[in-house]
């Protein structure tokens, strides 16, 4: 029942007499109340309900704007309130109800909106709509409505625009009401609501006002609402059928009809003879019963079947049981609606909109519409519409006569791009969002029509008979092929297809898209021998290693150590042989003491006794003797072998806690700076040569196969198209690939056993052939592998198909090393002491090359080694690396060019180039540390420069205490630059040079220190000047010298020469005396805050000292402390 203050407001609008509506006096009042109670209904939408089963808008709202369109007011409020009642219920609601009640309201409004939708397919509504459009935008001149004389875009009010605006929301609202087929129940070829609102929108010239706003350039406020329009008016249509509309049917049609005419005909033959076969001349009481052999019942006895022997072959034993329940989660996902073939004359009228639309409209729109997707300027979701028009309106193309500069707009690498980013977005937001991944799912299926449009028009390129168009499809699918992001979103897709989400149809148009990309790129390297592509990999983040002599997981019993010992002890009675010396009983590195240290080298000597490592245990014992000989902990300096076998016995029984983790260093350790960037590269870009066979296998795993096997189940629903993609992705995998076993599972071949017993096989011959090839490979294995009928039940990997076809052994061997016996590791330890000495040998490949077990690898060996404690680590046997251990003289020659370039740059580099031995950095660097020589390691390495003639160099000023003399390199008389460079308006900058060096040699006189000063430019003059060679020239000649790094944060002393307090005088007043301009320079001084001359070191760095300047010296300051 209708509120009565609402019924109040409906009655004083007015009422109907025939044809003729009379308003009331207060209806535009009326109007106005009926939009305020719209604004404040409930969650119910009564109000909304309640003037729909009164249809309002039917016999109140309609005839208004029929019968008084020059009342402005009264029509731009009555469209208002069309646009509020015609909104979809989705956005009523915010979506879809659950609750019974809420969803029955959710279903009213969505019956009143269809009934709306009747009453909108009219003409005469369309066309008071389409004139007062056509007098806002004033196409042709005056016309002659209510405005008299119309006004150009650039003489529109705000108003104007709004109701502009409306119009067009109207318009669209009322296209987007869902049809009711059940009520319609309408065939093919009959005209339904939506074809007679079409068929109104056409006869009011709408059409052509749309046409118009798409085009024109002073409109563009209007382009999404255009498109959506559009969308909107053909979401029942099929592009190339609608382009086919009107001319006779092409033959490759008339071959498809009579093709599923044959399939027909032969399943009626068949259900015919079945059902003659199954009336017998007997009465079924005297049919008999019959036992089955082979053929289990409950028990353990063979059936007995008591029906016709007809009707075995439906024999099942789930008969009669009651179907399991799938969970509503896990139920596929609905298909989309089937497409009904609209009337004859509205598809003509739709293919000349579209003809028109893409002669004059579609190049313009796109950009204009892809610029506000890209600048935001749009709302969420709105850039389905344009993937849905690039696919429809490309495909129509196609259609009709492909010309592809009809759709440039869309057929460029940039597409591309645009709808790769917008799938991979989908995609992600499917797995994230779970309650909206329906609707994700559809948007992606979106994406995805666009991209096998834009694939299709690329491949139609190529058979244009235009050079230049054949041309830019090669441009594109080189750029498409050579990016790792298009040739891996097939997999990604394939691997995350899920049915609870994506319908059938997704996976349908997924597998032929996939099939045309393949068919592109194989036709595309089938002419090159050498396709470069890119190739990115994933660098996963290091996880720190335990220590090589790692703790057991339980305390050893002192049962179990009793018996470790004596092979223990057999093991430390042959070690009279000399040992390794160079190992290390502490960590130099670490933050410990080296002094708290002792009670980690004993854990680590009984870790060695309990890993089976005598010989490592002993040599680290005598280390540890000689780093800690106090109180004699590990034994005095001249104790025999026998006193030391007796003291690992004590440490071996000894209650230690456990050792602690150790991280492994890693392969060459830079500065702190370079390893974090390294740490956060995550993906490496490099390019690699495609063979397409290569990756064609990474489409042979269970997902991908499980996914066309999917699609396969339904062959009968299927086009011909279909099943010849999903048998020939089948037949690359079987076939090409040779892993025809990845087919070996129980769904496909029931599958193949419905397809070989079908009526109509002859139709599918292509999938026939293949159920035989796969079938027949299938019983050739069966007759060596018994076990592959238990295979049948279960999903394979490439590693199970190898070890069905090549034997279950055969990936056994390649996954673990075989052990090492005591006579192996006894040859291993005397090859390694015979070879570890040897100057330009390399240790494994002698070892390699000597062992009498063959099939081992480096890789097992130095393992071995590092288990067996000869070796620190896998790190002292790199490849190429001859030389392993460090001798006393390549210590005494590492410590000597240490010391003699000690104050370089670049430490490290040049002991590497130095150095006799060839060792890696990081080697090295362990080796410096080792032996005290550098507290940090980011001291050796070289400090980097930054390039001459940067903006904001700083250059330094360096001299000693005491007022050292000056360096004959740096004599102050020979100043030959300093004539050139006034005359070329570097005068400026000398005065700011003169004034820092004065600045400077005060401030040492008053703190008597001399600490290097930084030259620091902070005008613009001044810094191009640092730029300019000849003043650089000059720079050095006066003993002035570059930042040692890039950074500019650690000044540090000349080796070449020094300058003091005397020298910096002296040269300022050289200046002053013997350059051009002298009297200049000599009247004339710079303030101290504009020059930007050199502060003191010592100050804290705050009163006038600018803030550019106060900011590096903090950075020095810091990097001092």
């Amino acid at each position: 029942m209708m509120n009565c203050e609402l019924l109040a407001t409906c009655s004083a609008l007015g009422y109907l007499e025939g044809d003729v509506y009379h308003k009331e006096p207060d209806c535009l009042e009326s109007v106005k109340d009926l939009i305020r109670y719209l604004r404040y209904e409930d969650e119910t939408r009564d109000v909304r309900q309640q003037l729909g089963a009164a249809q309002i808008l039917q016999n109140d709202l309609l005839p208004l704007i029929a019968q008084y369109p020059q009342d402005k007011l009264l029509f731009d409020a009555v469209v208002r309130l069309m646009v509020n009642l015609t909104q979809p219920a989705l956005l009523c609601f915010g979506k879809v109800p659950h609750d019974p009640g809420s969803r029955h309201c959710f279903l009213q409004v969505v019956s009143y909106l269809q009934a709306y939708k009747e009453a909108f397919a009219s003409e005469k509504v369309f066309g008071v709509l389409s004139e007062k459009l056509y007098d806002l935008l004033q196409l042709d001149g005056p016309q002659t409505c209510s405005r008299g004389a119309g006004m150009g875009w650039e003489q529109r009010q705000e108003e104007d625009n709004l109701l502009v605006e409306r119009i067009l929301l109207l318009v669209r609202n009322v296209l987007h009401i869902p049809a009711d087929p059940e009520e319609e129940k309408s065939v093919d070829d009959d005209a339904s609501t939506h074809d007679r609102v079409l068929w109104a929108i056409h006869v009011s010239g709408m059409d052509d006002l749309l046409k118009f706003l798409a085009s024109s350039s002073a409109e563009q406020q209007w382009g999404l609402h255009v498109l959506e329009i559009i969308s909107l008016m053909f979401r029942d249509q099929d592009p190339e059928q609608l382009a086919a509309t009107g001319q006779a049917r092409p033959a490759k049609e008339q071959v498809a009809d009579v093709r599923d005419l044959e399939v027909l005909r032969q399943r009626e033959l068949a259900e015919r003879k079945s059902r003659a076969f199954q009336r017998g001349s007997r009465h079924s009481r005297f049919g008999g019963s019959y036992v089955v052999q082979g053929l289990k019942s409950i028990g353990d006895r063979d059936l007995v079947f008591h029906k016709g022997l007809h009707n075995l072959k439906e024999h099942s034993h789930d008969l009669g049981k009651e179907p399991r329940r799938v969970p509503k989660r896990r139920q596929p996902a609905r298909e989309a609606e089937p497409r009904r073939r609209s009337a004859l004359n509205v598809r003509l009228f739709l293919r000349e909109f579209c003809g028109d639309f893409l002669e004059s409209c579609y190049n313009p729109l796109m950009r204009l519409v892809k610029d506000q997707l890209l600048r935001e300027k749009s709302q969420q979701h709105d850039e389905t519409y344009y993937l849905w028009a690039m696919a429809f309106f490309m495909a129509f193309n196609r259609g009709r006569r492909f010309r592809p500069e009809l759709v440039s707009e869309t057929v460029s690498v940039r597409a591309f791009h645009f709808i790769e980013q917008n799938l991979t977005a989908y995609y992600e937001a499917m797995l994230l969002d779970k309650k909206e991944a329906t609707s994700w799912a559809r948007r992606m299926h979106l994406a995805l029509k666009a991209y096998r449009e834009l694939l299709t028009t690329v491949q139609e390129m190529d058979r244009s008979p235009d050079e230049a168009v054949r041309e830019c499809s090669k441009i594109i699918k080189n750029n498409i092929f050579y990016l790792m992001e298009y040739r891996e979103l097939f997999l990604a897709l394939f691997r995350k297809f899920q049915e609870t989400h994506q319908p059938r149809c997704f996976l349908r148009d997924l597998v032929e898209t996939t099939h045309l990309f393949l068919k592109m790129l194989e036709a595309f390297c089938r002419g090159r021998n050498n396709l470069v592509v890119q190739s990115k990999r994933v660098r996963r983040k290091k996880q720190p290693r335990a220590g090589r002599a790692a703790p057991p997981a339980q305390p050893r019993t002192p049962q179990e150590l009793e018996e470790l010992w004596p092979s223990l002890a057999e093991q430390l009675g042959v070690c009279a042989q000399p040992l390794p010396e160079d190992v290390v009983p502490f960590d130099a590195a670490s933050e410990t003491p080296v002094e708290e240290q002792r009670a980690e080298a004993m854990v680590r000597i009984q870790d060695s006794l309990l890993g089976r490592r005598a010989p490592a245990a002993l040599t680290l014992l005598r280390s540890a003797r000689e780093v800690w000989p106090e109180q004699d902990v590990f034994g005095s300096p001249q104790a025999a072998l026998d006193e030391e076998i007796e003291l690992l016995r004590q440490i071996l029984f000894a209650p230690l806690p456990p050792a602690p983790e150790v991280e492994e260093p890693g392969e060459e350790e830079e500065e702190e700076e370079e390893e974090v960037e390294e740490e956060l590269a995550s993906v490496q870009v490099s390019e690699k040569e495609f063979n397409f066979l290569d990756y064609l296998k990474r489409f042979a795993s269970a997902s991908v196969v499980k996914a066309y096997v999917l699609l396969l189940r339904g062959y009968r629903q299927n086009s011909t198209h279909t099943n010849h993609c999903v048998a020939k992705m089948l037949h690359r995998i079987a076939y090409d690939l040779k892993m025809e076993a990845l087919l070996f599972q129980l769904s496909v071949f029931c599958i193949f056993n419905r397809l070989l017993s079908d009526p109509s096989a002859s139709a599918y011959k292509e999938l026939v052939t293949f159920a035989k090839y796969v079938l027949g490979k299938f019983f050739a294995l069966a007759a060596t592998n018994k076990k592959v009928y238990v295979e049948l039940l279960f999903w394979k990997s490439t590693a199970t198909v190898r070890e069905m076809t090549e034997g279950y052994s055969s990936l056994s061997g390649a996954r673990r090393a075989p052990k090492w016996t005591l006579q192996e590791e006894e040859e291993l330890r005397e090859l390694y002491l015979k070879y570890k000495g040897v100057e330009g040998a390399d240790v494994v490949g002698s070892i390699l090359a000597r062992l009498r077990a063959p099939g081992r690898t480096r890789k097992q060996v130095v393992k071995q080694l590092v288990r067996l404690g000869l070796a620190e680590s896998a790190r002292d046997f790199p490849k190429g690396t001859r030389l392993v251990l460090w001798t006393e003289e390549q210590e005494r020659e590492l410590q000597r060019l240490f010391e003699e370039f000690q104050g370089a740059d670049d430490i490290l580099g040049n002991i590497m180039k130095h150095l006799t031995a060839k060792r890696s950095k990081a080697r090295v660097v362990e080796k410096l540390l080792s032996l005290g020589l550098g507290a940090e390691r980011k001291e050796l390495y070289k400090k980097r420069k930054r390039k001459p003639g940067l903006p904001g160099m700083v250059w330094h000023c360096v001299c000693v205490g005491g007022g050292g003399g000056v360096s004959p390199a740096c004599s102050w008389g020979h100043l030959s630059p300093l004539p050139s460079l006034v005359p070329a308006g570097l005068a400026g900058s000398l005065l700011w040079l003169q004034n820092c060096l004065n600045r400077a040699a005060e401030d040492r006189e008053e703190d008597g220190t001399a600490q290097p000063v930084p030259l620091v430019p902070l005008l613009e003059e001044n810094e191009d000047a640092m730029e300019n060679q000849g003043f650089q020239k000059l720079l050095r000649k006066v003993g002035v010298r570059a930042p040692a790094n890039e950074q500019v944060i650690t000044p540090r002393q000349s080796p070449r020469g020094t300058l003091g307090n005397c020298s910096l005088r002296s040269q300022s007043g050289l200046w002053g005396a013997s350059s051009p301009g002298a009297d200049w320079l000599q009247g004339k001084t710079l303030p101290h805050s504009a020059g930007g001359g050199a502060p003191d070191p010592s100050s804290d760095g705050e009163g006038t000292r600018p803030p550019r300047q106060r900011k590096r010296l903090r950075i020095e300051e810091e990097e001092e402390d």
